[in-house]
């Protein structure tokens, strides 16, 4: 059986695959397992992007909680990182976020933040799916004044705008800047801090009806906010995602500064600040070549992780680094907070333009893009971990490494949260990795389908 959870949490499409009583069992489960060592009533704090399917699974997953006993505090939209703070704040024994990022809408997902706020380890999400799948065989559910309560607290989003003017208490008094919220968890909190802390802002997708979040906007779609922020004549523009876990940025001419960019802007000037610890950036495999080349130039370190950011989250923890992230705009502050958090990247980069006085577009030539090419092959589900296995895929990687000899690299992984195996290629020539991408990512889908 295909693992529940993937590189950030369970996702599915809501009502289909992740269903009322999925949601519901894993409540159950999640609750159980986080909270069996507790002497006292625990409490689970719950929140949601703006997807108009969050109501439905945050009620199943509330009624989850309770029904082993723990109470339940459902602070409605507020981003990730708000919920991975305030569970923190509050002293809850964990927090649970409904949403699925970037993915469409009408996709959902589930992700636990233990009582710290960090994201949980494999083990224990396989605890917990070894409970649903066992059917909670062994747990005896209370009854009468055991049963858990739900307190409803949607006045939470003013805590984290003053915790994020806390972290970096910095004068945007002067700067221009357009800010894209993805009709997503942000288009509150992002808004208020930016103006609190004085910005002249241009405000883009802060209407969620509950069907259009991440639809032709946020960072998945950048080309609204590349070409308002031209228009504005703005001094940068800011993407979030619809859990307002990554920030995207635009510089003053239009040009986006992606995820390695925005790291090596703030890695290099923690450095110069005496700041960053150990010199050290930590990032996964799939950041460009160009990112490498600019830490062995600018005297820094990188540490490679596999994909996904809770394992860019362990090797810093493990290691004692304090800043972190992936190329697609998660980025970690662990000074500040214990996972991804869009605005406080946001902020730490206006941090630096202010400091410096420099534009955006002079910060980003700190390091090179080299050509990469990025194709998803449809394959099945149940298939995607064991691409490795078809001799014809292996033997078409390694041809196509040997080709390269040196001047080019090709990652292959299946995807944590969806049906594919993404294709990825750097080399010198655009033309010719774009082709060998497309035509590799084809013969992978032919021959798993």
């Amino acid at each position: 059986m295909a693992r529940l959870f993937g590189t950030d949490g369970v996702r599915g499409v809501a009502g289909t695959e992740l269903t009322i009583e999925l949601a519901m069992k894993l409540g159950q489960a999640g609750a159980y397992v986080l909270t069996k060592e507790k002497a006292h009533k625990p409490t689970i704090l719950v929140g949601c992007d703006t997807r108009i399917s969050g109501g439905m699974l945050a009620n199943a997953l509330v009624a989850g909680i309770c029904s082993v006993g723990a109470d339940a505090i459902h602070v409605g939209v507020l981003p990730t990182p708000a919920v991975a703070y305030l569970t923190r704040k509050h002293k809850v024994d964990a927090g649970v976020v409904i949403s699925a990022s970037h993915n469409p809408m009408e996709f959902n997902g589930i992700k636990f933040f233990n009582g710290e706020g960090y994201k949980l380890s494999d083990k224990l999400e396989d605890e917990i799916e070894e409970l649903i799948h066992n059917h909670m065989a062994g747990v005896q559910l209370p009854t009468g004044s055991g049963i858990g309560r739900v307190e409803y607290r949607f006045d939470l989003q003013d805590e984290y705008i003053r915790f994020m003017r806390e972290c970096v208490p910095v004068d945007l008094s002067g700067l221009r800047i357009v800010i894209d919220c993805a009709e997503g968890a942000s288009y509150q909190t992002s808004v208020q801090t930016l103006r609190q802390l004085g910005a002249d802002l241009i405000p883009l997708h802060v209407d969620p009806d509950g069907t259009n979040i991440n639809a032709n906007c946020g960072s998945t779609h950048m080309a609204e906010l590349q070409a308002r922020v031209v228009y504005e004549k703005a001094d940068v523009g800011l993407a979030f995602d619809g859990d307002a876990d990554r920030l995207l940025a635009v510089d003053e001419n239009g040009a986006i500064v992606d995820g390695d960019k925005l790291l090596a802007i703030c890695g290099s000037h923690m450095k110069r600040k005496g700041t960053l610890k150990k010199d050290t950036i930590v990032v996964t495999v799939m950041s460009n070549l160009g990112f490498f080349t600019m830490c062995e130039r600018e005297g820094l370190h990188a540490e490679k992780t596999k994909v996904g950011d809770r394992y860019v989250l362990e090797n810093m923890i493990e290691n004692g680094y304090n800043i972190g992230g992936e190329q697609s705009g998660h980025i970690i502050f662990l000074d500040d907070n214990t996972t991804g958090d869009g605005l406080l990247s946001a902020l730490h980069l206006l941090e630096v333009m202010v400091e410096t006085g420099e534009p955006l577009s002079k910060l980003a030539q700190i390091m090179e893009i080299y050509p990469q090419a990025l194709v998803n092959a449809k394959v099945p589900n149940h298939k995607k971990e064991h691409f490795m296995e078809y001799t014809e895929i292996a033997h078409a990687i390694q041809e196509l490494e040997q080709k390269f000899n040196g001047e080019g690299r090709v990652l292959i992984r299946p995807s944590g949260t969806e049906p594919l195996v993404r294709v990825m290629i750097e080399g010198k020539d655009q033309a010719q990795i774009e082709r060998e991408a497309h035509a590799l990512a084809e013969l992978i889908t032919n021959t798993m389908l």
